[in-house]
């Protein structure tokens, strides 16, 4: 399996330099690469405004990395963005700008073709240098993991000090169970980081209790709260690292909002006392965010190894963060984050995962008599059957009907069970339903207009274009 580790590293200032100049040159080959396919879009655009037949107008610029790449390696020899300086750092540098730019234009085609899953993408654009992350990867040169366990080696960059220690890496490159394939240097919450994308040989894993389904419902006042098939229920409470940090946040912001900061407007730099308020509010940003990492992977650890099927539930995420209300804690829970790890950490253990579908009703369901209510506002936080009488927490009622349904998905028993089920649906009871729907291939006012449509050729593996109407 491929699996990554990553290590905090301790670079000098000249290390600091040169980590910057290679992400610097990853946004400046990603701005280019942008700006040149961009262009003949533009002028298309103009032509056709002058009655230009569509024989005649300009052809489509390729986007595919080997076509960027080649006309990226003739360029940078005599453009003076890049003539006087491009040596300084190693082509992976480049090479990540150019296929992060080939990534962004198919997503934006997938995406208008209606290919692509989630909201339509927008049309590529420039990264500044003053918000885009500063990231580089490393796919070939020397990667490696030195023999001392506090060292890494990157191209062009050196043997870089870590801030930890490596021996669970190197242990397994030293015994032949694993191979480094990529690196990744990233500047995050304050600090640089190393990813390594590794080859990973592992022996099987088998959970601790590998025949109990176990049903998770995420929630704000608790995290998670875990019903299993045998009955047992467990309640995690939310840590909510940031509304614990909340005050303290306010009372920074306070005094960074009280110093001459930065204006881009006037060209004015900050004090040196607003540096000094600014860097103490990030590390206080910086320690939720590490607090909450830790709290997140240790809660997914657990559920992974302890149980052989684990039932999660399809939350619209993006829809719940509508909800000014709730959106705070909704983020500081990390809902996605949750269903991202368990997702790939069942595969290492040897689990199982059941997604529910995003509209069936656990919260509505009785997990004694499994009927099914009309409504259950948000506001009503106890369930109370008017079938059965039955009267028990919402979020327990909720992980006890997602546990049944590991074993209705088996046998194909009861609406959990049978997809082509439907159970009594009164009015408002399950989903809203739109009169109309929107089409994704509505007429739209952006820049292009139309997308090429690109076919990778076996022998050069260059794309040729064609036009192809989107909208």
């Amino acid at each position: 399996m491929v699996q990554a580790y990553r290590f905090a590293l301790d670079p000098n200032a000249d290390q600091d330099g040169r980590l910057r100049s290679h992400c610097g040159a990853a946004r400046a080959a990603y701005n280019w690469a942008v700006s040149w396919v961009k262009a003949s879009w533009w002028q298309r655009k103009a032509e056709e405004s002058y009655g230009i037949p569509e024989a005649e107008l300009t052809s489509w610029r390729p986007w595919s990395l080997p076509a960027l790449r080649k006309v990226f390696n003739e360029v940078k020899k005599t453009d003076p963005r890049f003539a006087d300086w491009w040596e300084e750092n190693s082509k992976e540098a480049y090479s990540t700008g150019l296929a992060n730019a080939a990534t962004a234009f198919d997503n934006y085609a997938k995406s208008k073709r209606g290919r692509r899953k989630g909201r339509l993408v927008g049309m590529p654009r420039r990264k500044s240098k003053h918000k885009a992350r500063l990231s580089c990867r490393f796919t070939t040169g020397a990667i490696r993991v030195e023999a001392d366990r506090r060292h890494v080696t990157l191209p062009r960059l050196g043997t870089i000090r870590t801030h930890e220690s490596t021996r669970k890496l190197e242990r397994r490159i030293h015994n032949g169970t694993a191979r480094i394939l990529s690196a990744t240097v990233r500047y995050e919450r304050g600090r640089w980081f190393a990813s390594f994308q590794v080859e990973v040989v592992k022996n099987e894993r088998v959970a601790v209790r590998p025949d109990v389904a176990v049903g998770v419902d995420l929630g704000v006042k608790c995290l998670a709260v875990m019903a299993d098939s045998t009955g047992e229920v467990r309640h995690v409470p939310n840590p909510a690292h940031y509304d614990t940090a909340l005050k303290r946040l306010k009372r920074l912001s306070r005094q960074v909002s009280r110093r001459q900061g930065p204006d881009r407007c006037t060209g004015r730099k900050p004090s040196k006392r607003w540096l000094i308020a600014n860097a103490e509010r990030n590390r206080v940003h910086h320690k939720v965010a590490n607090l909450r990492t830790d709290a997140l992977h240790k809660l997914t650890t657990g559920i992974t190894g302890e149980y052989g099927t684990i039932v999660v539930e399809d939350l619209n995420v993006a829809g719940m963060l509508r909800n000014h209300r709730l959106a705070r804690k909704i983020q500081d829970a990390g809902f996605g984050e949750i269903r991202r790890q368990i997702t790939y950490k069942t595969g290492w253990a040897g689990g199982t995962i059941i997604v529910a579908d995003r509209w069936y009703p656990s919260s509505k369901t009785c997990s004694n008599c499994k009927t099914v209510k009309a409504k259950l506002p948000l506001h009503i936080r106890v369930f109370t059957c008017d079938a059965c009488g039955l009267v028990i927490d919402r979020d327990e009622n909720a992980a006890r009907n997602l546990a049944d349904l590991a074993s209705a998905r088996t046998t194909g028993t009861g609406v959990a069970g049978d997809p082509d089920a439907r159970a009594s649906k009164p009015r408002g009871a399950n989903r809203k339903t739109r009169a109309t729907a929107h089409s994704r291939k509505a007429a739209g006012r952006r820049a292009g207009g139309v997308v090429p449509q690109q076919r990778k050729e076996a022998r050069d593996r260059h794309q040729d274009t064609t036009a192809l109407t989107l909208w």
